[in-house]
């Protein structure tokens, strides 16, 4: 009777049967959804997702196995193009942290336009561009000079003289 009861208010609440979906189409909206994700996001994180969801697509049609194995399958398939073929796309479309001009100035050899002090920040002429510059470890180099630029702080180009090899 209490089944009965049950029933009778499922069937008040929903008097329309509901439109069977099939399992096929649950995946291939996975698939959209995790490719969506992956293009908006471009961390090479959702696209392994969306490549489980699509070959749960053909084993869904292949393998009639409840949702909990297919879910099960989908997730083992994840992790493993997640852990393994992952590293290797993030090396090949080098993706992560992108050096900028500024940073390959480092190693560079720069002239000395306006002398730098012990206490005091010059000027260094470098691919064309004047930056402002302070010598490492506090050292006095003389305009007309070379130096070599160590590093970037800033706005500020950390150099050291380049030693003379000419004798006198």
């Amino acid at each position: 009777m209490i089944g009965f009861r049950a029933y009778t208010v499922y069937a008040m609440l929903f008097p329309f049967d509901p439109i069977p979906i099939s399992l096929h189409w649950i995946w291939v909206a996975l698939v959209i959804i995790f490719a969506v994700i992956e293009v908006f996001t471009l961390g090479l994180t959702t696209v392994w997702f969306a490549i489980a969801a699509l070959i749960m697509v053909f084993l869904s049609f292949i393998l009639k196995i409840p949702l909990s194995v297919q879910i099960l399958i989908f997730l083992f398939i994840s992790t493993v193009l997640l852990i393994f073929t992952r590293p290797l796309a993030v090396k090949k479309f080098k993706m992560g942290r992108e050096k900028t001009n500024v940073d390959s100035l480092a190693g560079k050899q720069a002239l000395v336009i306006k002398s730098i002090g012990e206490f005091e920040t010059g000027e260094v002429k470098i691919g064309g561009q004047i930056w402002s510059a302070r010598a490492d470890n506090n050292a006095e180099i003389a305009e007309g000079s070379k130096c070599e630029v160590l590093r970037v702080e800033g706005v500020q180009l950390i150099v050291c003289p380049i030693e003379s090899t000419e004798e006198s």
